[in-house]
């Protein structure tokens, strides 16, 4: 037919992006009650599927959509065919003609692989016409009319007979497990005692057929039902709008990522001593440790001498000189060097959890994670020698790392090896979602502050609150102690801001992407972070008197929010 959408049958998605998208549940389930309160339940929902539809229109829209929203890619046995037509995945979805033109475009970046647009009336052929312009998935549609038939041969790529008989059937019985009745459906989980349109009572179908095989339309999001469908080849699972509803759009792409065949995890033991064989993730495990290791070394100086040999050199200064010149200033050089070292610290336990516990586990968002913080990272490295201060060990530091983080960059990514939990009772998951959602949060507000921190450093060094804490202004420091004393606090700041936006960004990514039942190493490696970052900075703070409460209202938010969002996930993240 002309206008065909390429239907090549390949592991990747139509953008050429190996990767399918999942529209963030975490923004979904805490905050549509919101939105319907303020827009109308019906009107929030369109609002959100053009606001969808729109982005995935645009040039290399659905490739950002699936780049930022998560990585999912169709295993090759979800493949087959539709009336016809080779698809890259039997998991799409149904949709009535009048929001066919906005699905298309908003779905299939979500992990949608075909559209079926029914019923189609004559009246609906210049809508599922507008709908096809474009697509990049198989579009389908259902009609028992000759003249629609005619109508749309050349537009779409398949049309399916009507079935009156089974098109009209009422929705078949759900069946519930003995562990679920008398339970409020609120409460229940998803993953079992509820059976999906197409599969009535007993195993007798009710999806209407396809050639050799038949169209399933799931009542109830229950992930494992759905890969249970699609592991019959002749099978094609499509969500209706009332599933997508409940279930939200990342549905698609915890379905795919539940059919996927995986394999156990290797072992730390089993990765051997020769460098040249050592696998990615384990590269990223030793980068985080070393940078972890270096954290704390630097906590031990800033506790302990404050300044070594070359920092003394540069200041031709040692800590009674400091002091002599302002009695808070050793204090101040010490705050600003533990709270880097925390950052180190925190930055370094992100690593070797998303190493050992995604990157190991073939996750192909935990080494999206690693590799874009530690971009970001590594591209902060500058900021140390802007001022003129070329400091020892942070230089050997990135000179050591670097080799570290291209090796584990170019090896290749492992298959999968992650294990697929049911999502348990819905009420635990929609809880752990407002936790994830707040972890985002927090991790966005991390990022911006680490621009901010990196502005400073950059310019004016110092903020009101510091000088109201040292009690001088930078020209009287200036002249007394010297033009380089200045650009040593600089530096500094600007290292503590490259640190932070590669903690930020590694905490942003996990938490938007790694929210998964029982994927308790999510969990403990945020807690960790979150330990090492902000209890020191905030323990400094009091020791030293720098107490001004608008200067500590950023971190002391960020710790609210993170304990909050925890607490919340706990159960579903740690989940035995």
């Amino acid at each position: 037919m002309e206008g065909r959408a390429d239907s090549r049958v390949e592991g990747r998605t139509e953008d050429g992006v190996e990767g399918r998208g999942a529209m963030p549940d975490w923004t979904y389930q805490p905050l549509r009650g919101i939105a319907g309160a303020l827009l109308g339940v019906r009107r929030s929902r369109r609002v959100a599927l053009r606001t969808l539809a729109w982005t995935g229109s645009l040039p290399g829209g659905g490739r950002a959509v699936a780049r930022l929203l998560g990585h999912r890619h169709p295993p090759a046995h979800l493949s087959g065919t539709v009336g016809g037509v080779a698809v890259r995945s039997r998991l799409g979805a149904a949709v009535p003609p009048e929001v066919a033109r906005d699905a298309v475009r908003a779905l299939p970046p979500l992990g949608a692989g075909l559209i079926l647009v029914e019923p189609v009336g004559l009246a609906d052929v210049p809508l599922v016409r507008q709908a096809a312009a474009g697509r990049r998935v198989p579009l389908l549609v259902r009609t028992g009319d000759p003249a629609v038939t005619a109508a749309l041969a050349a537009h779409v790529d398949a049309i399916l007979p009507t079935d009156d008989e089974e098109q009209h059937r009422p929705e078949c019985g759900v069946e519930e497990s003995r562990a679920e009745r008398g339970v409020p459906r609120g409460e229940r989980g998803v993953e079992e005692g509820e059976l999906e349109r197409g599969v009535g009572v007993g195993g007798a179908e009710c999806g209407v057929g396809v050639g050799e095989g038949g169209i399933v339309l799931p009542a109830s999001p229950a992930v494992g039902a759905a890969v249970r469908i699609l592991a019959d080849p002749a099978k094609i699972v499509l969500a209706t709008p009332a599933l997508l509803i409940e279930a939200g759009p990342g549905w698609f792409g915890r379905v795919m990522e539940a059919a996927t065949p995986t394999a156990p995890a290797p072992s730390l033991r089993a990765v051997g001593r020769d460098p040249r064989r050592w696998p990615g993730w384990w590269w990223g495990l030793v980068t985080g440790a070393v940078i972890a290791v270096a954290g704390l070394v630097a906590a031990a100086v800033a506790l302990g001498p404050v300044l070594l040999w070359y920092d003394r050199a540069f200041l031709d200064m040692d800590q009674e000189a400091l002091h002599a010149v302002n009695h808070h200033l050793v204090h101040f050089l010490r705050h600003d060097r533990i709270t880097l070292a925390g950052t180190m610290v925190a930055v370094g336990v992100l690593y070797l959890g998303l190493a050992a516990g995604g990157m190991r586990r073939g996750w192909p968002w935990a080494r999206e994670a690693y590799l874009v913080s530690g971009a970001i990272g590594f591209a902060a490295v500058p900021y140390l020698f802007t001022h003129g201060y070329v400091e020892p060990l942070h230089t050997a530091l990135a000179v050591v790392l670097l080799p570290m983080f291209l090796a584990a960059a170019r090896r290749p990514r492992e298959r999968p090896r992650w294990t697929s939990r049911p999502d348990g009772p819905e009420r635990e998951r929609r809880r752990a979602l407002t936790g994830q959602l707040l972890m985002v949060v927090t991790g966005v507000g991390l990022f911006v502050g680490g621009v901010a921190v990196s502005a400073v450093g950059l310019g004016g060094v110092f903020v009101p609150s510091d000088l109201e804490y040292l009690g001088t202004g930078p020209d009287a420091l200036r002249a007394a102690a010297g033009t380089r004393l200045l650009p040593f606090v600089a530096h500094d700041r600007a290292g503590f801001g490259g640190a932070l936006l590669a903690a930020a960004a590694a905490i942003t990514l996990l938490s938007a992407w790694g929210w998964r039942r029982g994927e308790s190493w999510v969990w403990w490696t945020l807690t960790l972070a979150a330990v090492a970052g902000f209890v020191p900075a905030v323990l400094t703070h009091l020791a030293i008197g720098y107490v001004d409460l608008w200067h500590l209202a950023p971190v002391l938010f960020g710790m609210a929010l993170t304990a909050t969002a925890l607490t919340l996930s706990r159960p579903y993240l740690c989940s035995a």
